[in-house]
């Protein structure tokens, strides 16, 4: 397994794309609305993993909430595997508690599925399926 992205939340992501960009460098690779998900997403290299900076498309959206609640950071690590179906079946096996039971199409076309941070000491963790 290899660290797929950083996830860090932000309210606007022009102004974060631009420090990224400016202060280290870095270049966006891609840029998307991932609609299901109500997010705004840009995705830096750096390495052999990227800094996917989101902004909510709403308010009410996980990451409009999570900047309510804690402020722009670190919102999630996602973890790059081979097999998403598999690995959620054997996270449940073993009593982690899931977000997404079944994966979801995320940014850049990927099955993606959550696993909850009351199972992972306090770190959300996304899985990462690339097609």
């Amino acid at each position: 397994m290899k660290i797929h992205h950083i996830g860090i939340a932000t309210r606007q992501l022009k102004e974060a794309t631009a420090l990224w960009q400016d202060a280290l460098g870095l270049e966006v690779d891609s840029m998307e609305d991932v609609g299901e998900q109500g997010v705004r997403v840009a995705m830096l290299p750096i390495g052999e993993t990227h800094i996917e900076l989101l902004e909510p498309l709403t308010p009410d959206s996980p990451v409009g909430k999570f900047l309510d609640k804690r402020g722009p950071g670190i919102h999630h690590v996602a973890i790059r595997v081979d097999d998403i179906r598999a690995a959620l079946g054997q996270l449940k096996e073993k009593g982690v508690r899931l977000i997404d039971e079944t994966p979801r199409i995320g940014a850049g076309g990927c099955f993606v599925a959550f696993i909850h941070p009351s199972s992972t000491n306090g770190v959300l963790l996304e899985l990462v399926q690339q097609q």
